[in-house]
């Protein structure tokens, strides 16, 4: 009987802590950034969280974005390459292919892959202090209410530069690249959460073109603190 009572306790916690951790009322602070490719947003998310770490010393703000792969590659004992090819194929994802990449006992279904991707985003949104550049980050939290979610946005004359100087590659390059990048982002997020896709919404909308990184970032950290979300 006591070790009935005892499972009965335990599972009884568990569900209680799993509606608490889902609570958008209590998760949090998180902030997205979606950005169009080539507006260096990962390079802005750490001038982001370092000053946001300087004003406060008990606070530290993690930046996101490729390490969601790595981590849910480690939750599902594949390579992270594996987890990125899953939501770069074309919409039917070419599950063929993907299965020929296993053995038996490897193989993970299409929808494990998406949902641990999500749930690592998710979590990490939960549990706060994280800017998530991209990974559809403004959907996946887009119920929390202590968030901020910022679009960057550039001229493809902006961004075609910034793709040669951080690649190397010559403008027919750059601009090829930046069309093959924006359409897997698009996959990515039609993987997941299609239906939301006319949905999407932003705090802030910010022109890369128009102010330099230490603006930026002084505005977005004013928009943070308007919105109360700290």
């Amino acid at each position: 009987m006591s070790n009935v009572l005892m499972g009965y306790l335990n599972k009884r916690m568990k569900e209680e802590d799993f509606i608490k951790k889902n609570n958008s009322t209590t998760a949090g602070p998180v902030i997205t950034i979606s950005r169009e490719v080539g507006c260096n947003g990962i390079k802005l998310a750490k001038l982001i969280a370092s000053r946001l770490n300087s004003h406060n010393k008990s606070s530290n703000w993690e930046v996101l974005s490729k390490e969601i792969y790595h981590q849910s590659a480690l939750e599902l004992n594949l390579e992270s390459d594996e987890i990125r090819r899953v939501f770069k194929q074309s919409e039917k994802y070419a599950f063929d292919e993907i299965l020929k990449a296993f053995s038996n006992k490897n193989f993970k279904s299409e929808q494990r892959i998406i949902k641990t991707v999500v749930d690592i985003v998710r979590n990490s949104c939960i549990d706060g202090y994280s800017i998530i550049v991209g990974r559809a980050g403004h959907i996946i939290a887009g119920d929390i209410e202590k968030s901020f979610h910022l679009k960057l946005i550039a001229p493809l004359n902006y961004r075609v530069q910034t793709i040669q100087d951080n690649n190397g590659l010559n403008r027919e390059e750059s601009v090829k690249f930046i069309n093959k990048v924006e359409k897997e982002r698009i996959i990515f997020r039609k993987a997941i959460h299609q239906e939301k896709l006319n949905e999407e919404l932003f705090d802030l909308t910010i022109n890369r073109n128009s102010f330099n990184n230490d603006d930026i970032v002084d505005i977005i950290v004013y928009a943070i603190n308007k919105k109360g979300i700290l």
